[in-house]
């Protein structure tokens, strides 16, 4: 089996309060991290122990993992899996990077970071130096904003400092509706950033969700994805792999990237092929191509 999870246990504190997070924010408690590194852990040897199978793994904590040392020594222990083809994560790059050095050269290639700046939670020159740590270990990596009027000048500025090579991608503001000429402004500096502008028809559309795309929970419930609550079963007893199969998306929209990626209809698994958990492209720099398409389509 080639198969893809998407991993959130039950970690919710971050080091920052963006008041634009759709994310439920707590201070866990020390018996909620201890919960949060077993569950981390159980999943990490039920990888391990996975064979026979090609797995690709994208955590997508509440919080933030890496600032966790429980999700970076998951990481460079899956990385060194050769089974695993990619382990990433989304992250606020808040934390130290030089732990990646941990990693053996050939896992380090299979280690990537999805990295979120966060104008005025962090300080710019910071951000922009863990991006070159990254750059200099020879991680891969996207970096990105959310799409606030406010932090376009940021945006602008980021997207002029990091190399030619490194993919800056924009979000759409959870809510927000963009004019033509905002939204020129955004694409400017994101091509893609016509896909996220709209939330995509997706009900009765097929979907890899659920086929070869899954996403698990601390308790190792499994769901075609974050944004379906029917549960295919668990991850651990197995049962979760007869349910596994060719399905239409339920729902009527789907408007976050981390589910419509793997919306057969639309074109990116071809635009971020071998970057997909990632969020990196296949080819930069990017065609304007697809300035001109509506997620409508």
């Amino acid at each position: 089996m080639d198969l893809t999870i998407l991993y959130r246990g039950p970690l919710a504190s971050c080091d920052y309060d963006c008041p634009y997070c759709p994310f439920a924010k707590r201070r866990d408690s020390r018996e909620q991290l201890r919960a949060d590194r077993a569950a981390l852990e159980r999943f990490t040897a039920w990888v391990a122990a996975q064979t026979g199978d090609r797995i690709s793994v994208l955590f997508t904590p509440w919080g933030e993992g890496l600032v966790r040392s429980w999700y970076r020594g998951a990481i460079v222990e899956l990385a060194g899996l050769p089974h695993v083809r990619r382990v990433a994560i989304q992250t606020n790059l808040s934390g130290r990077t030089r732990w990646l050095a941990e990693a053996p050269e050939p896992a380090r290639e299979r280690i990537a970071l999805w990295c979120t700046y966060h104008p005025g939670q962090t300080p710019y020159e910071r951000f922009l130096g863990r991006c070159a740590e990254l750059r200099e270990l020879g991680v891969r990596h996207s970096v990105g904003v959310v799409g606030f009027d406010a932090h376009l000048g940021e945006a602008r500025r980021l997207r002029a400092a990091l190399p030619e090579e490194v993919y800056l991608w924009v979000n759409a503001a959870e809510g927000h509706t963009y004019t033509d000429e905002e939204a020129e402004r955004w694409t400017a500096i994101d091509p893609l950033f016509p896909y996220s502008r709209h939330p995509h028809r997706s009900a009765g559309l097929p979907c890899r969700t659920g086929e070869s795309v899954i996403s698990v929970d601390g308790e190792g419930m499994v769901r075609r994805c974050h944004f379906v609550r029917a549960e295919l079963g668990n991850l651990y007893d197995g049962s979760y792999r007869r349910a596994l199969g060719p399905r239409a998306c339920p729902l009527a929209v789907c408007d976050c990237h981390i589910g419509y990626v793997h919306l057969e209809t639309l074109p990116l698994y071809d635009v971020f092929a071998g970057g997909v958990l990632e969020r990196v492209p296949a080819a930069l720099p990017l065609s304007p191509v697809a300035a001109t398409r509506s997620r409508d389509d």
